[in-house]
């Protein structure tokens, strides 16, 4: 299964995302985490693409989508829920499912609570929730906020490997396209990841953005989270509170991974899959 490639205006910004599976009547919104780029949902935009239309966005600020010429206020979720209910309303879609790793899990969270609720039909949280552990956000901004920079590809693909390495089992082919697909080139010539350091400054301008526990607490839709064994993000406690609060989500612990599980082997994209068909 292949995918195309598109470019639209939302919010004044040029946001870019990958369709796939065009001719089905059900679509599914598929997007991916703080740093990373749409191609991370290849895998499962192409195995869901048998039975759903898959949109996969680029954020603003990463991968092709335009970079944010103010990013103190347009680098946090209420910004990116308002380019998502641009886009879905410029494709037509009344309703759909939504797949979220981390940030996008808390851009789909936000958005089925506020201005797309009841146009959500089921959630998919990737690691991710309404509570996030302090550690690793700052973890997360240490290596996100200032970008390695290497002379070679397969120097970056390396650093890839490595700092990705909760992601789970990827094949060679799979890291390789990884890279590919998220890296930029410098004036110097050197490469780095494709993404505007400065949409870091969420953090920094935005400091409450993923505390979303009364938007979890509003929520009356079906949820499934995956949890990373090992994640440092989404916290065994928390996962356990998301069991118990607000729409009772289902909690499948991915063995194996940290944060986040790269959705690219069969029995993760099976659990989403099987819970997006109401199974």
């Amino acid at each position: 299964m292949t995918f195309t490639s598109h470019y639209l205006q939302c919010e004044g910004r040029e946001l870019h995302y990958t369709e796939w599976g065009a001719g089905h009547g059900e679509t599914v919104i598929a997007w991916h985490g703080l740093a990373r780029t749409c191609r991370d949902m290849d895998e499962l935009a192409s195995h869901l693409a048998t039975r759903y239309r898959v949109i996969c966005p680029d954020t603003i600020g990463r991968g092709l989508s335009q970079w944010s010429p103010d990013p103190d206020r347009e680098y946090c979720l209420d910004f990116y829920v308002r380019l998502a209910i641009s886009l879905v309303d410029q494709l037509g879609l009344s309703d759909f499912h939504w797949v979220g790793t981390s940030m996008g899990g808390a851009i789909g969270t936000l958005a089925a609570a506020t201005t797309l609720r009841g146009r959500i039909r089921r959630l998919v949280l990737n690691d991710n929730g309404p509570q996030l552990a302090e550690a690793a956000i700052a973890r997360i901004r240490s290596y996100a906020g200032n970008p390695a920079a290497f002379a070679t590809v397969s120097e970056l693909e390396q650093y890839f490997r490595t700092v990705y390495k909760p992601y789970g089992w990827l094949s060679d082919a799979q890291w390789r396209r990884l890279t590919e697909s998220s890296v930029r080139r410098l004036p110097d010539g050197r490469v780095t990841p494709h993404y505007d350091p400065a949409m870091v400054q969420q953090f920094i301008q935005h400091p409450n953005d993923y505390d979303l526990w009364d938007a979890w607490d509003s929520l009356d839709l079906p949820v499934l989270c995956l949890r990373g064994e090992s994640s440092d993000l989404l916290l065994a406690d928390t996962a356990e509170a998301m069991r118990q609060r607000g729409p009772r989500a289902v909690v499948a612990t991915i063995a194996g991974c940290g944060h986040a599980p790269a959705l690219n082997v069969a029995d993760q994209i099976g659990l989403v899959e099987r819970f997006l068909a109401g199974e």
